[in-house]
Formats: C-alpha cells, structure tokens, sequence
C-alpha cells in the first residue's frame, strides 16, 4: 500500500509539474541519498516543495522542477541522510551547560577544582554554579570528590555540579547549609547522602537526595530559558540533530512554543512531562504525541533506578565493589502501577528509565499487566536505556513490543570502569544492541545530552566500533553486540521517529514526508567506522528549510 502510495504521489506531482509549471523552493542534486525508506534505499537527487519531499530520484527526474527561485544545492557526490532524531536527550538542560563549567574531560582532581576555581572568579557572588559533568573515573584513584575540596575555590558561590550520568552531584558547603544538608538530615527512600567516617556529609548527593539541593535552587527566568533553549537548538542544528524528545521538558513546552513564535526553533521537539504528573495530563484529555509537527506533548517518564556510575542501579545481584548491596529501587517505585496504569488508560505514552537488571525486569513485569488490563492498543511503551539485560529480558523486550530506548555513546564511556561494579556474566547483556535486534526488539538511539556528547557521529561511532574512551578495547567491549552503520542510522533516524508515534511523517527520506535531512563531509557507509568521529555536519535541512550550513 505505501509503495502504490509513493507512486500515486510522484504521478501527482509530475501532472502538475506539466499543467502548472510547479516549480520546487529546494532540490539537491549529485548526491548520495541513503533514505533508509526499504522500498527505495538509495537516490541521487531530492526535491523539496514547502515542507514537504516531493521527489527521490535522479538528477533528470528533479531538474524541470527548478525554476528561478529554486535553491539548487549541488552535493559533489556526498552523503544524504534523513535528519538525525535524539530519542532521549534533556534539551534544556544541555542549553544550560554550554554556557556552564565544563568538566566532562577533567582527567585529575587537580584539573576539577582549578576549572571549578576559574569560572568562580567570572561570576558575580551568589550566582549558583551548576552542570558540570564531571567523571571520577577518569582519576586515579577514582575517589568520589568532596565539598572540602571545591570550598575554597568557592567561598561566595552555592555549587551543585552534576556527575555526567545525572543520578548524583556535588554540593559545597554553602549549597548544603542552602539547602538545609547536614549530620542530622535523613537519608531519603530511593536516595543517598554520603558521609564521612563521622557521618557528616561529604557533599555528594545520589539520586532523590539531590532533591534536598534542588528545592533551593533558583528557578532561571523565562528569559534565561528562552536563551538556554536558542543555544540548544543552534547546537542541535549544527550536528545534524533535526528531532528531539526531550525526557525533562515538564513546564518548558511554553519556552518552546515561544521560540517557535518567534521563529527561532529549529528543531522538532517531543516534549516529555515526568509520570508523577499523569493525572495533571489525564485532566486536559491531551494523549499520546498531542501538537503539531514542531512541538508536541504526551509522554510521561518515570524512574525505576539511578545509574551504574552512581552505584544506584537496582540489580538481583550485589555490586563487585559493595558487596551485599544491589542498588537503589527508585522513590517512584511504590506506585510505578497504579501511575503506569493510569497514564495508559488516559491514552498517554510511558516511558521508563531502567538500568539494572531488577529495574528492567520489574517495569516489563509492569508493562505487561497493565497491558492485560488496559487491553490491546497501540501504545509504545518504552524503557529508557535498557542498560543491563540478560537472554531473558532481551526476548520479553521483543516479545512484548517496547521499544529499548538506548543511547550508545555510553558503552565507550562505561565500558572503562564498568567491570569494577559486575561480573563478566552481567557485563555481556551490556547494551545488547545485536542480541535485541536479531531477537526482533524494536531499538529508538539518542544520547542522553547533557549526560553524553550531542554529536550523532559519536553515537554511530560507538554502536559500531564500543572502542573504549581509554582506547583500552581497539576491537570493542563486548563486541558480538556491534551493529552495521545501516541499522545504527536507522535506529536513529526511523526507530526513534518510530518511538514518537511519527514514523508516517518523518524518520526516512520519502516522497511525501517531512523535508528534514542532513548532508556530511564523507560516507560514514564506506569509510573506516574508526574515522566515523571526524566527519562533519555540511548542511541540515529542517521543515523545508536550511537551519545550518558549515562556512
């Protein structure tokens, strides 16, 4: 039926070519266009009309349709590929951390506090210091760091720098007398405050105990939002980024939608609302992908665990280095149920973070009774990241159709220090791109921005290659679960639009879908996969439109 309809289509627009001398706003020609549409897989030319994709094909075929506004942009032979869609990302958040300390690649505590020290003394006394990103693991030792170290690089100013897994965070001593943290505050349930041998705290803050320090940080302006959201997508278009769905927008979609007014929002945006809200969204009769083909709502996301990074991942089985301890259940677990069942019965799509095999096994428990109750529909449920599977989770994902929402930049980041945490058996289900494919599971990829890099070249890069950052696994971690440059662009461009509900509208370039498509510096198809991080971002193409073009 889609192919008589691509026919129909392409008959359409050549009658009217005829009759009305129609004439389109955008083509490329001499190029080489990877459509990742199975019923047309490769062209050499592509024709745009408003928003649209009117014609895949030849040069012959595209050439009568430019008249003397046609913009013509002539490829040279270079690769052509839909744009690319972040299925998990937190697109505020990475607006923010542009502009913030970045110590995502500070390799010693030394290089941490002195980064931490020269972007204290640019700001005026009061202003919080957030983000940060920062990786123990990459010291050695990797000891956790502690407010003792960063208190005197930051007398006049509260900090709370985020581990780049985002389940734990550093506090200075003015953040916690802020936020009230001290020997007598009380752990809270799906959280943990490190202390000292004395009990004090040491500064550092897990999963729902960061709440503590969040109460009490000020809320940015709508200004300032509107500001971090602008540098968010000028980001995202320069990498090629097209589509985002977006796991923390909660009351951000207004910052969105006035960007969009404004004209300055050049990416597509699933707005994402936590689950705890699921009655709030059940109240305005809003379902699943509500809006228009820039901006919609529907999704919910809750928490099952933490991370591996913080050692708050739920397994069955002890962590290596804490023996008899197997993680942190999430504080939303006591009503993930009745929240999962509720929210799908209002017609709204769940998504659940699980990292640990307990948090993977116990939401597809969840998924599949409310199923039974709720009854058969179309409802995509998804787990987000799906980190840690064994051979039995892996045939359940496929089985009952939820899709593994995975972001595989973190298997080359994990994949240095995550065999201090579990044994080698636990280690294989790591990121189970090949086994979850070949089982029939659906795969959506993203990156976790701010958390991992933006840049999609990374995150093909490491589903094909999980070379190790450390370049300590040249023929890559756990490599029987590598997966062809095909099926990672397709995870990324159709499996994610797919995970949206839009895979009729976008994800492939098709005759008839949205024009949203990216052209790059050399054939990721063909070339090395190890040189697969230096190729560049030439053009983005986003609603008809060109959002980026390299100078």
């Amino acid at each position: 039926m889609k192919h008589i309809f691509g026919f129909l289509l392409i008959l359409f627009f050549a009658f009217y070519v005829q009759s009305q001398r129609f004439m389109a706003d955008l083509v490329v020609i001499n190029a080489k266009v990877r459509t990742m549409d199975e019923s047309k897989s490769e062209a050499q030319a592509l024709a745009v009309s408003g928003n649209k994709i009117i014609i895949v094909g030849t040069n012959e075929e595209v050439k009568p349709l430019v008249g003397e506004k046609t913009r013509v942009i002539d490829a040279q032979g270079k690769l052509i590929l839909p744009g690319f869609n972040d299925a998990h990302l937190h697109f505020m958040e990475g607006g923010a951390s542009l502009a913030s300390v970045d110590l995502r690649d500070a390799a010693s505590p030394e290089e941490f506090v002195r980064r931490i020290k020269e972007y204290a003394e640019k700001l005026p006394k009061g202003r919080w210091i957030l983000q940060g990103n920062w990786d123990h693991e990459k010291w050695s030792p990797s000891i956790l760091p502690t407010k003792e170290m960063i208190d005197p690089v930051t007398p006049n100013n509260p900090v709370f720098i985020q581990r780049l897994d985002g389940h734990m965070a550093l506090a200075n001593s003015l953040a916690l007398k802020l936020a009230g943290v001290d020997k007598n505050t009380k752990d809270v349930e799906g959280g943990e405050i490190v202390r000292d041998a004395e009990g004090n705290p040491t500064g550092i803050l897990k999963d729902a105990a960061m709440n503590y320090v969040y109460r009490v940080i000020p809320e940015p302006s709508f200004e300032e939002k509107l500001e971090m959201a602008e540098a968010a997508t000028n980001y995202a278009a320069s990498l090629g980024v097209t589509s985002v769905q977006d796991m923390s927008a909660g009351t951000d979609v207004g910052v969105y939608q006035e960007l969009l007014r404004r004209g300055k929002l050049k990416t597509r945006i699933y707005a994402v609302s936590p689950l705890p809200d699921w009655e709030r969204w059940k109240r305005t009769g809003i379902q699943y992908a509500f809006g228009n083909e820039m901006l919609r709502v529907g999704g919910l996301k809750g928490f099952a665990d933490g991370s591996l990074g913080a050692s708050t991942a739920w397994f069955f089985e002890s962590y290596l280095d804490r023996p008899n301890y197997t993680g942190l259940a999430s504080d939303e677990m006591p009503k993930m149920y009745e929240r999962v069942k509720g929210a799908d019965k209002a017609g709204l799509q769940v998504m659940i973070h699980a990292i640990g095999d307990r948090a993977n096994d116990e939401i597809l428990k969840i998924y599949e009774a409310v199923e039974k109750e709720n009854g058969s529909r179309d409802r995509r449920f998804r787990i987000e990241h799906a980190q840690h599977l064994n051979e039995n989770l892996i045939k359940r994902f496929a089985k009952q159709r939820v899709i593994a929402s995975m972001q595989p930049f973190h298997v080359i980041d994990d994949g240095r220090w995550a065999w201090k945490r579990l044994d080698e058996k636990r280690l294989k289900g790591t990121y189970a791109f090949r086994s979850l494919l070949d089982s029939g599971a659906i795969l959506a990829f993203g990156t976790d921005w701010p958390v991992a890099l933006l840049n999609p070249m990374m995150t093909i890069y490491a589903a094909v290659t999980r070379r190790t950052l450390d370049d300590k696994n040249p023929n890559g971690w756990i490599p029987e679960q590598k997966i062809t440059v095909e099926e990672t662009v397709k995870a990324y461009t159709l499996g994610s639009a797919y995970a949206e509900f839009q895979e009729n509208v976008k994800g492939t370039i098709s005759v008839g879908k949205l024009a949203d498509f990216v052209m790059l510096s050399e054939d990721i198809f063909t070339i090395n996969p190890v040189d697969i991080p230096k190729v560049k971002v030439l053009l983005t193409v986003v609603d008809g439109k060109i959002v980026y073009e390299a100078r």
